[in-house]
């Protein structure tokens, strides 16, 4: 599966152990990781500032996810409307990169999952469970 990653999803899995660390690893391990550039901006920033790792930690996990398939910022926002307009463009790169699966814990952007056609917006704890079920890459 094509699985987008959230930023608060890739930020609990960098800074703490537990469900959201798990998802990064099976992401990794068995499917294909696509976050966007609005993503690795935000990730940047909330490491920096609000978990406060040091700069060479954050340039290795930002090195790493650029390895990984990069969605730029497209170019208009999704008709559907979110209450946070940053999440609207995170919820536009999803779909601009045609991902499958959109791995969020924001509860704005769960809100909207039933508006979303071909995209399946989910907690983690629904991913794993999602994931256990469909085939590997």
């Amino acid at each position: 599966m094509k699985v987008f990653l959230d930023t608060n999803i890739l930020v609990s899995g960098f800074a703490t152990r537990g469900l959201c660390a798990d998802v990064i690893r099976l992401v990794l391990a068995e499917h294909e990781l696509i976050t966007a550039d609005v993503v690795l901006n935000e990730l940047k920033r909330v490491l920096k500032h609000k978990i406060q790792l040091p700069g060479e930690q954050i340039q290795e996990i930002l090195t790493f996810l650029e390895s990984q398939t990069v969605q730029p910022k497209p170019i208009s926002p999704p008709s559907i409307q979110v209450r946070d307009e940053d999440d609207e463009w995170v919820l536009a790169s999803a779909l601009a990169a045609k991902a499958e699966v959109f791995v969020t814990g924001d509860k704005d952007l769960l809100d909207v999952a039933s508006q979303v056609a071909d995209l399946v917006i989910t907690d983690p704890r629904g991913f794993w469970s999602l994931a256990k079920k469909r085939p590997r890459k």
